[in-house]
């Protein structure tokens, strides 16, 4: 296939997707570093480049709740957003999944206040990772663009039927220039398909009933069937890659394994660092050291067995966290991931970082730093200090 490359900052990349699928409706309210994406979204409805029903509101609850609306009323729907905005859509977020509907959401990953920050980090989506939304992470804006147009075909699937969020660090990635390889208009309608909703509320001729009241009665039934869609989701996410895989060459799942078969030491990351970690294993390797990555891509549902079975061999792991769980004891990719490698035989250490709050750079020294801890614990059993900072000031 004759490639189309386009220099797209991360939002750019996520508008271009959206112009391509050209949902039915999209909801927008401006929260920086998300507005530029449905700026251009906005653009392109204002050209008629696409005929998508742009819906302005008041605030991110209303986005949330009029794509709720519109995807009830058998529409194919897109909204965006970040940081304050996503809790403000907190309450609407967990209907959106009860009412098991397929909503694709941008999340341009920010901190959240106080103190006001704009920069990014993963406090906003690993805030909602319970709240039955499956969540992708990209590494840059070519996955921003790859994963928007997969997760329409994923939620969308008759066995599925929920929420997904592509989420992309903000400014690292949303306001970065690269080059993305992008489809042609046809190509991608023709990859996520003509949306044919399983019910609608418009649908006078087979009425349903929508967000009764539900107590103890049936209310745990209907929780178990929101895992129960879930679980599919997983097949569905490997399906649906593998087809875009022959469509474009691009490879993905729920991870990407980078030099990890032989390595001593592993770091495990999501979001933008990872191409920055990729570069420090590949000038460690250089020197003889045996360092690996993994990419985490899919956080929900998490892959516990798949991440096991990659890492059973590697002694000692690095997981990094880029947000804090207050009281916790160790982030939430650290305490997923420690929990899939419980019942192994032989468990790698496994060591939890926290890096790059309120959008702080993390750069190759000190990744490189963290790589000569692990591997020191590799070779000598110890491991002095479980959980450490990365970047912070003494």
């Amino acid at each position: 296939m004759a490639k189309n490359l386009l220099a797209l900052t991360g939002n750019d990349a996520g508008a271009y997707a959206v112009k391509q699928v050209q949902p039915d409706v999209a909801a927008v309210f401006p929260i920086t570093p998300q507005t530029e994406l449905m700026h251009k979204v906005a653009e392109y409805v204002a050209d008629g480049v696409i005929d998508t029903e742009l819906i302005t509101v008041e605030s991110e609850h209303s986005a949330m709740s009029a794509t709720v609306g519109a995807a009830a009323g058998g529409a194919r729907t897109f909204t965006a957003t970040a940081a304050n905005g996503f809790a403000l859509m907190w309450e609407i977020v967990y209907i959106a999944s009860s009412l098991r509907l397929p909503i694709v959401m941008a999340l341009v990953n920010r901190a959240l206040s106080a103190p006001i920050n704009i920069h990014g980090d993963h406090s906003d989506s690993m805030g909602g990772r319970d709240t039955g939304w499956i969540q992708f992470y990209s590494e840059g804006a070519q996955e921003v663009y790859d994963n928007l147009i997969q997760a329409y075909r994923i939620a969308e699937h008759k066995d599925v039927l929920l929420p997904v969020m592509a989420t992309f660090d903000g400014f690292i990635i949303s306001h970065t220039t690269e080059i993305v390889d992008t489809l042609t208009d046809d190509t991608v309608r023709k990859f996520v398909g003509e949306y044919k909703p399983a019910y609608s509320l418009l649908d006078i001729d087979h009425p349903i009933t929508v967000g009764p009241l539900d107590l103890y009665d049936w209310y745990f039934e209907h929780k178990r069937s929101q895992i129960e869609a879930t679980k599919h989701a997983r097949k569905v996410i490997l399906d649906v890659a593998d087809e875009f895989y022959k469509l474009t060459g691009r490879k993905y799942g729920y991870f990407d394994e980078y030099r990890i078969d032989d390595a001593e030491a592993v770091i495990v990351v999501l979001g933008s660092a990872a191409g920055t970690t990729k570069c420090v294993v590949d000038k460690m390797r250089k020197e003889g050291k045996k360092v690996g990555v993994l990419k985490l891509r899919v956080f929900r549902p998490f892959p516990a067995e798949e991440i096991a079975n990659a890492l059973k061999d590697v002694p000692v792991v690095g997981v990094l966290d880029r947000m804090v769980s207050f009281g916790g004891w160790g982030g939430p990719v650290f305490n997923e991931l420690r929990s899939a490698m419980y019942n192994m035989e032989k468990r790698p250490e496994v060591v939890n970082y926290h890096y790059g709050l309120g959008g702080r750079d993390i750069n190759t020294e000190q990744i490189e730093e963290t790589f000569n801890t692990l591997l020191e614990i590799a070779e000598t059993g110890e491991v002095k200090e479980r959980f450490g900072y990365i970047g912070l000031r003494e």
